[in-house]
């Protein structure tokens, strides 16, 4: 087992996505953010089965900077309730994992 996560997060357009990738990366709570184009969510919202075009991100990050990771999201998102789902990232390449290391905080930054 690691301490290494994936988390998944949506945005409704392709600059949000991008925006939120960049920031993610820059203060290193993530170390890679994979933006896949135009998923099609449907999803219960105010009592009306909706639907939806959206970006979703796979960011690449670890159990320690979760609590940063989720509060940099929920500050900069345009959604009242954006979608911030951890998963745990049981093994993976060596090599890979070093990476992710090596471009991570250390842990929860001091600002």
């Amino acid at each position: 087992m690691t301490d290494k996560i994936v988390v998944l997060s949506t945005c409704g357009g392709e600059d949000e996505a991008e925006r939120l990738a960049r920031l993610l990366v820059e203060r290193r709570l993530a170390a890679c953010v994979s933006i896949v184009p135009r998923v099609r969510s449907i999803y219960r919202w105010n009592g009306a089965v909706e639907s939806s075009e959206e970006w979703l991100l796979l960011i690449k990050s670890s159990r320690p900077l979760f609590d940063e990771l989720r509060a940099a999201i929920e500050s900069a998102h345009s959604y009242q309730v954006p979608e911030i789902l951890a998963f745990t990232v049981v093994d993976g390449a060596a090599p890979y994992l070093g990476w992710l290391d090596a471009n991570l905080q250390e842990g929860p930054a001091a600002d």
